[in-house]
């Protein structure tokens, strides 16, 4: 899902998050003692909008190195074309929503707090590769997106993926 989906493709990632949050939260319930609580932190946005820069930027500029790396025939373009990654990131209201829909558990808060992507950017980082933002991002990113990444394209081209996508963030930042 990105800025220049369609509305069908956002709804439908709306669908699904719908459906396997409601499913996380009727399986987590059942495993709860009786007034017992749960903590919940994930990724999401402040933003109504799905499409927002705030969740949707990051993965955009890993499709870019993705397609210049067709361009340049390291990828197939098919393999591009039908690649996804199944994430939904919900804002703050679309959870409450889901929750009380689900019924298992009521929200005593529900807090939104920001992730500092350049989180080595104080004095406390001697290294000056850790101070470049594009390492940062670019590393936290692979962290997440590495696995799928390899089982759709291969690992042979992690390395690729993950150096033009640093020097994409460092530029964009």
């Amino acid at each position: 899902m990105a800025s220049t989906s369609p509305p069908c493709v956002v709804k439908a990632y709306y669908d699904q998050f719908q459906t396997d949050f409601s499913m996380f939260l009727k399986y987590r319930s059942q495993e709860l003692v009786t007034g017992g609580r749960m903590v919940l932190t994930l990724l999401g946005r402040r933003s109504d909008d799905p499409t927002s820069k705030e969740c949707c930027y990051i993965w955009e500029l890993l499709a870019m190195a993705l397609s210049d790396m067709v361009s340049e025939g390291f990828i197939e373009e098919e393999k591009l074309n039908s690649f996804n990654i199944p994430k939904y990131t919900p804002c703050p209201a679309e959870l409450k929503t889901e929750v009380e829909k689900e019924g298992s558990f009521a929200i005593d808060r529900l807090e939104v707090s920001e992730v500092n992507w350049n989180a080595n950017d104080d004095k406390l980082c001697p290294s000056d590769e850790l101070k470049d933002g594009g390492y940062n991002v670019a590393k936290c990113m692979r962290a997440v997106a590495e696995p799928i990444l390899a089982s759709h394209f291969g690992k042979t081209i992690m390395d690729e993926v993950f150096r033009r996508y640093r020097e994409i963030i460092a530029d964009r930042m």
